[in-house]
């Protein structure tokens, strides 16, 4: 992490011991510790209790409840990672409710085919709900928000929901593009 001197000067001198060993030209170590980021802060809790649907209605309404703390964030961090699309959050999330609804709607940028303009909504809306978990004296960890995201949000449902849909149906695009919706991790067992 940035803002720990210790554990960056015990990665680097790990690093630099590496050079110093013999015994091949490619060597690869585990570093030992873990980084002190990833460990669970007790004290988060998400922005919004469980969904109990993930159907398209479900997902506006969810997007729009996570609007003020997505907003919050961004001021406090003056800085978003949402923006890949170029479309504002509440326009990713209508696209993404329509593809929900089963149409396939015309792509909203300009040059670019609906799948892939489908594909940088969907990367717009997971960084958006996961800036909106990252509330005031919390530190989340990675894990915490990955759980929160794809197993308790009316938006994770219905992205894995697409991605299943998407690799079962007869369009190679789509199915070629719903392989990058969910993270291999986050991918439940068939």
């Amino acid at each position: 992490p940035p803002s720990d001197a210790a554990f960056q000067k015990r990665v680097i001198l790990a690093a630099l011991g590496m050079l110093v060993e013999s015994g091949g030209p490619v060597r690869i170590e585990d570093f030992t510790d873990d980084d002190p980021r990833e460990a669970p802060d007790p004290e988060w809790q998400p922005p919004l209790p469980p969904a109990a649907d993930h159907d398209a209605d479900a997902v506006e309404a969810e997007l729009r409840a996570l609007a003020p703390a997505y907003a919050d964030a961004c001021t406090r961090r003056e800085r978003s990672t949402v923006g890949l699309s170029g479309l504002p959050p509440a326009t990713c999330g209508e696209y993404l409710a329509a593809w929900v609804r089963g149409e396939h709607p015309a792509s909203p940028i300009g040059d670019m085919s609906a799948p892939l303009a489908l594909r940088f909504v969907l990367d717009d809306l997971k960084a958006f709900a996961l800036e909106a978990a990252l509330t005031r004296g919390t530190q989340p960890s990675s894990r915490q928000l990955g759980d929160w995201l794809w197993n308790e949000t009316a938006l994770g449902g219905a992205i894995q929901a697409l991605r299943r849909d998407f690799l079962g149906g007869d369009d190679e695009r789509l199915k070629q593009l719903a392989f990058f919706f969910v993270p291999a991790l986050r991918v439940p067992p068939s």
